[in-house]
Protein backbone atom coordinates (compact mmCIF):
# COMPACT_ATOMS: atom_id res chain seq x y z
CA UNK A 1 0.00 0.00 0.00
CA UNK A 2 3.10 2.60 0.82
CA UNK A 3 4.85 1.59 -2.71
CA UNK A 4 1.47 3.29 -4.19
CA UNK A 5 2.05 6.45 -2.99
CA UNK A 6 5.11 6.95 -5.14
CA UNK A 7 2.58 5.84 -7.89
CA UNK A 8 -0.42 8.26 -7.01
CA UNK A 9 -2.11 7.20 -11.00
CA UNK A 10 -2.28 3.86 -9.94
CA UNK A 11 -4.16 4.18 -6.58
CA UNK A 12 -7.49 4.17 -7.59
CA UNK A 13 -7.00 0.48 -9.40
CA UNK A 14 -4.39 -1.16 -7.12
CA UNK A 15 -5.46 0.05 -3.59
CA UNK A 16 -8.95 -2.17 -3.52
CA UNK A 17 -7.03 -4.82 -4.66
CA UNK A 18 -4.15 -4.43 -1.76
CA UNK A 19 -6.88 -3.74 1.13
CA UNK A 20 -8.25 -7.07 0.00
CA UNK A 21 -5.37 -8.93 -0.35
CA UNK A 22 -4.26 -7.09 3.38
CA UNK A 23 -7.54 -8.54 5.15
CA UNK A 24 -6.96 -11.65 3.07
CA UNK A 25 -3.70 -12.52 5.18
CA UNK A 26 -4.79 -10.85 8.50
CA UNK A 27 -8.07 -13.61 8.59
CA UNK A 28 -5.32 -16.01 7.71
CA UNK A 29 -3.25 -15.38 10.48
CA UNK A 30 -2.87 -15.77 13.97
CA UNK A 31 -5.71 -13.21 15.19
CA UNK A 32 -7.83 -14.36 12.61
CA UNK A 33 -10.13 -15.76 15.55
CA UNK A 34 -10.09 -12.32 17.53
CA UNK A 35 -10.98 -10.61 14.56
CA UNK A 36 -14.03 -11.99 13.27
CA UNK A 37 -15.15 -12.25 17.35
CA UNK A 38 -14.73 -8.31 16.97
CA UNK A 39 -16.38 -8.06 13.32
CA UNK A 40 -19.38 -9.75 14.73
CA UNK A 41 -21.77 -7.37 16.15
CA UNK A 42 -23.19 -10.40 18.53
CA UNK A 43 -20.04 -11.21 19.79
CA UNK A 44 -19.04 -10.54 23.50
CA UNK A 45 -16.20 -8.60 22.35
CA UNK A 46 -18.28 -6.23 20.29
CA UNK A 47 -20.61 -6.33 23.30
CA UNK A 48 -17.67 -4.89 25.66
CA UNK A 49 -16.39 -2.26 22.00
CA UNK A 50 -20.07 -1.05 22.62
CA UNK A 51 -19.78 -0.05 26.73
CA UNK A 52 -16.49 1.33 25.88
CA UNK A 53 -17.76 3.36 23.70
CA UNK A 54 -20.45 4.88 25.68
CA UNK A 55 -18.04 5.27 28.95
CA UNK A 56 -15.83 7.42 27.00
CA UNK A 57 -18.96 9.46 25.82
CA UNK A 58 -20.62 9.97 28.99
CA UNK A 59 -17.14 10.00 31.26
CA UNK A 60 -18.02 13.06 32.93
CA UNK A 61 -21.30 11.70 34.42
CA UNK A 62 -21.70 9.49 37.52
CA UNK A 63 -20.82 5.64 36.23
CA UNK A 64 -23.94 3.36 37.02
CA UNK A 65 -22.96 -0.34 36.09
CA UNK A 66 -25.97 -1.19 35.46
CA UNK A 67 -27.06 1.02 33.01
CA UNK A 68 -23.89 0.41 30.90
CA UNK A 69 -24.45 -3.61 31.37
CA UNK A 70 -27.57 -2.83 29.92
CA UNK A 71 -25.90 -0.92 26.77
CA UNK A 72 -23.37 -3.84 26.13
CA UNK A 73 -27.16 -6.38 26.35
CA UNK A 74 -25.41 -8.49 28.93
CA UNK A 75 -26.31 -9.07 32.59
CA UNK A 76 -23.67 -7.38 35.24
CA UNK A 77 -22.13 -10.67 36.17
CA UNK A 78 -21.08 -11.37 33.04
CA UNK A 79 -20.61 -8.14 32.03
CA UNK A 80 -18.33 -7.84 34.90
CA UNK A 81 -16.41 -10.88 33.68
CA UNK A 82 -16.17 -10.02 29.96
CA UNK A 83 -15.20 -6.30 30.52
CA UNK A 84 -12.56 -7.22 32.95
CA UNK A 85 -11.01 -10.02 30.50
CA UNK A 86 -10.96 -7.32 27.70
CA UNK A 87 -9.99 -4.95 29.53
CA UNK A 88 -7.59 -6.23 32.40
CA UNK A 89 -9.53 -3.55 34.51
CA UNK A 90 -13.03 -3.12 35.59
CA UNK A 91 -15.07 -0.23 34.55
CA UNK A 92 -15.01 2.24 37.03
CA UNK A 93 -10.89 1.98 36.73
CA UNK A 94 -11.31 2.11 32.94
CA UNK A 95 -13.85 5.56 33.45
CA UNK A 96 -10.92 7.03 35.70
CA UNK A 97 -7.97 6.94 33.41
CA UNK A 98 -10.17 8.28 30.76
CA UNK A 99 -11.41 11.06 32.82
CA UNK A 100 -7.72 12.01 33.88
CA UNK A 101 -6.60 11.48 30.42
CA UNK A 102 -9.25 14.01 29.44
CA UNK A 103 -8.39 16.88 32.38
CA UNK A 104 -4.31 16.30 31.33
CA UNK A 105 -5.32 17.17 27.40
CA UNK A 106 -7.53 20.17 28.89
CA UNK A 107 -4.45 21.48 31.08
CA UNK A 108 -2.20 21.31 28.73
CA UNK A 109 -3.75 21.54 24.82
CA UNK A 110 -6.47 24.22 26.07
CA UNK A 111 -4.51 25.49 29.56
CA UNK A 112 -7.76 25.33 31.65
CA UNK A 113 -7.36 25.76 35.70
CA UNK A 114 -7.19 22.39 37.50
CA UNK A 115 -10.30 23.39 39.61
CA UNK A 116 -12.31 23.93 36.71
CA UNK A 117 -11.37 20.75 34.75
CA UNK A 118 -11.54 18.81 38.12
CA UNK A 119 -15.12 19.76 37.63
CA UNK A 120 -15.56 19.58 33.85
CA UNK A 121 -14.38 15.94 33.90
CA UNK A 122 -16.85 14.72 36.42
CA UNK A 123 -14.96 14.48 39.88
CA UNK A 124 -17.10 16.37 42.58
CA UNK A 125 -13.95 16.87 44.64
CA UNK A 126 -10.97 19.19 43.11
CA UNK A 127 -8.53 17.52 46.10
CA UNK A 128 -9.53 14.07 44.96
CA UNK A 129 -8.73 14.84 41.37
CA UNK A 130 -5.35 15.73 42.35
CA UNK A 131 -4.80 12.90 44.59
CA UNK A 132 -5.76 10.74 41.37
CA UNK A 133 -3.97 12.77 38.81
CA UNK A 134 -0.74 12.63 40.94
CA UNK A 135 -1.11 8.79 41.36
CA UNK A 136 -1.59 8.69 37.57
CA UNK A 137 0.80 11.00 35.83
CA UNK A 138 3.69 11.11 38.17
CA UNK A 139 2.83 14.91 39.44
CA UNK A 140 0.04 16.89 40.47
CA UNK A 141 -1.83 18.82 37.62
CA UNK A 142 -0.30 22.52 37.31
CA UNK A 143 3.47 21.03 37.76
CA UNK A 144 2.67 18.02 34.98
CA UNK A 145 0.57 20.58 32.73
CA UNK A 146 3.69 23.08 32.82
CA UNK A 147 6.14 20.59 31.89
CA UNK A 148 4.34 19.44 29.53
CA UNK A 149 4.20 22.70 27.78
CA UNK A 150 7.81 23.51 28.24
CA UNK A 151 8.67 19.98 26.81
CA UNK A 152 5.98 20.51 23.90
CA UNK A 153 7.74 24.32 23.52
CA UNK A 154 11.32 23.19 23.46
CA UNK A 155 10.39 20.49 20.55
CA UNK A 156 9.07 22.84 18.52
CA UNK A 157 11.26 25.41 18.60
CA UNK A 158 13.50 22.61 17.87
CA UNK A 159 11.72 21.95 15.28
CA UNK A 160 12.02 25.18 13.77
CA UNK A 161 15.67 25.99 14.37
CA UNK A 162 16.22 22.64 11.92
CA UNK A 163 13.45 24.16 9.41
CA UNK A 164 14.59 27.90 8.10
CA UNK A 165 11.08 28.12 6.16
CA UNK A 166 9.00 28.11 9.27
CA UNK A 167 9.13 31.41 11.13
CA UNK A 168 11.22 32.10 14.37
CA UNK A 169 9.02 32.93 17.33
Amino acid sequence: MIRLIERPAEIPILAPLVEREILYRLMQGPQAGLLRQIARSDSRLSQIRRALAWIRTHFDQPLRIEQVADVAGMSLSTFHRHFKAATAMSPLQYQKIIRLQQARRLLVIENHEATEVAYSVGYKSPSQFTREYARQFGSPPARDAARLRATTTIFDETEREGHPSLPQV
